[in-house]
């Protein structure tokens, strides 16, 4: 009997597993590996097992990252995966990458780490900004230059900044994202009322959340009833968090909404005529893909990430980054001219179901996992 391939992916938690993952281990599942997903659970368990995969549930939190609790979740992962033996491990993210990596040490396992766009710690300037991001270059370039590793990036940016930091060439692969269900989101008309701007999020700086408020406020004092509704949580591990005491301030000015997280992103985007990301780099932004699938034109920066997404003149405008001028002049343009809000919103839709389709992501994936294993594949799974 042929024994199925077992796929291992390590996330943070099961809630952007479910958000972010699925098309590429669906994709796996149904070419006949044995998908597993360990992560911690928040939740979402059972949007993972009634997909079939197998659920490991671990014990780490992103908060706290103290010596001695790294050292006890790297071995949590160590003790999994001699137990389970995958044949690929999938590490996404750079908190998965690097502790997944530190427990593969020594066991020869494959593994593809997707690097989901290079965020606070490569971006910022100040002194804790450049000794992270000297830190995890270092990590990064021993870990992922290891025997059976290939590092996957979501631009091209990332790619030459991947190959800066020292990891070969002959190592990294380019994936355009996680994929959108261009079947699912379809095109939604324009709601009625005052122009409303949407930015599906993090609350972090690094979105560009106070450019955009600042910007939305500045429309709302030269008379422009142009609404702003966030939607995201604050995401208080990430350093730098705008804190919730912030986000309600927000929420009481003149126009603002703040929702927190939320589950259907097609009822953001019913709501909203315009969607934002005024981010300072990204990967492949999924906020952007599910508005632009929705038909909803897009404003974002002129950054890694955003700009594979926001083709200006095109698909959205860019602006420069931390800019509230340049937002209020861009939302301004497009609140003011119906006609050019349908023509791009049209334009991201058809860029989005030719270049980003979850099934088009779903099949580059599959091919990743299977250059690395030499199993025969046979759909019926093994036991544990």
């Amino acid at each position: 009997m042929i024994i199925a391939p077992r796929l291992l992916f390590l996330v943070t938690d099961d809630r952007y597993f479910v958000s972010h993952r699925l098309p590429m281990a669906r994709a796996a599942r149904d070419a006949g590996f044995e998908v597993h997903v360990a992560t911690k659970t928040t939740g979402y368990s059972d949007k993972i097992t009634a997909d079939g995969f197998i659920l490991h549930p671990l014990g780490w939190d992103k908060r706290k990252r103290k010596p001695h609790q790294i050292l006890r979740d790297i071995l949590e992962i160590r003790r999994l995966y001699m137990a389970l033996r995958p044949d690929i491990v999938h590490h996404v993210a750079l908190v998965p990458i690097i502790f997944g990596q530190l427990a593969a040490t020594g066991l020869g396992l494959a593994s593809v780490n997707t690097i989901a766009g290079l965020g606070s710690s490569f971006i910022g300037l100040d002194l804790v900004g450049r000794l992270l991001r000297q830190g995890l270059s270092t990590a990064l370039r021993v870990l992922l230059n290891r025997a059976s590793t290939l590092t996957v990036v979501q631009n091209e940016d990332d790619r030459q900044a991947v190959e800066r930091i020292g990891i070969y060439p002959e190592k990294i692969r380019l994936v355009a994202g996680s994929g959108v269900d261009t079947d699912r989101l379809k095109p939604l008309p324009e709601p009625q009322g005052p122009i409303t701007v949407g930015v599906a999020a993090r609350m972090l700086e690094d979105k560009g959340i106070r450019p955009l408020v600042a910007a939305q406020q500045k429309l709302q004092a030269q008379g422009q009833d142009i609404r702003l509704i966030l939607a995201g949580d604050p995401d208080l591990a990430n350093r730098t968090a705008i804190k919730p005491d912030e986000l309600t301030y927000f929420a009481s000015l003149p126009g603002i909404s703040w929702l927190g997280h939320i589950e259907d992103i097609e009822k953001l985007w019913t709501q909203c005529h315009i969607a934002a990301l005024p981010s300072r780099r990204e990967g492949l932004p999924k906020a952007l893909l599910e508005a632009a699938a929705a038909g909803r034109p897009l404003i974002a920066t002129n950054v890694p990430g955003c700009r594979d997404v926001a083709v200006h003149e095109k698909t959205g405008l860019l602006v420069p980054v931390d800019d509230a001028n340049g937002l209020a002049e861009a939302i301004l343009r497009l609140a003011g001219n119906a006609t050019l809000r349908q023509e791009m919103g049209a334009s991201a839709r058809s860029f989005v179901e030719t270049q980003f389709s979850a099934t088009a992501i779903g099949a580059a994936s599959l091919t990743l996992y299977r250059s690395l294993t030499q199993r025969p594949i046979e759909v019926a799974p093994r036991l544990i």
